[in-house]
């Protein structure tokens, strides 16, 4: 019987990797809460589904954006500057979600170290 030669053991990083799922799930349904409120308070129909309001267009401010990072900030262990938020806002939630997960993935990979 031949000596069998275990490979080195394959390092893991400390780093795991960027949890986008779980912080487009969080900014979603926040997202979604605040043009359901906005919404009601201007007396604007929106559609039944969360996925219809996420692609229905609304005007969301960027200060309301900023105000819910801190949802995925304790996901992701560190604290998100406003320069991840587009000055201006977003017209929609997906358009939010499509801009705002890479530029926080961005910055939370040049904070962590992470690929």
């Amino acid at each position: 019987m031949g000596t069998a030669t275990l490979a080195p053991p394959v390092s893991v990083s400390a780093v795991s990797p960027f949890p986008s799922a779980a912080v487009e799930t969080d900014l979603r349904s926040e997202l979604i809460e605040v043009v359901k409120a906005e919404a009601m308070m201007k007396g604007v129909a929106l559609p039944a589904a969360p996925a219809a309001i996420g692609s229905a267009p609304f005007q969301i401010d960027s200060l309301v954006v900023v105000s819910i990072l801190c949802t995925v900030e304790p996901l992701l262990g560190i604290e998100l500057p406003e320069s991840v938020v587009r000055t201006g806002g977003y017209s929609s939630v997906d358009q939010a979600l499509a801009q705002l997960v890479p530029r926080i993935e961005a910055y939370w990979k040049k904070r962590k170290g992470g690929k």
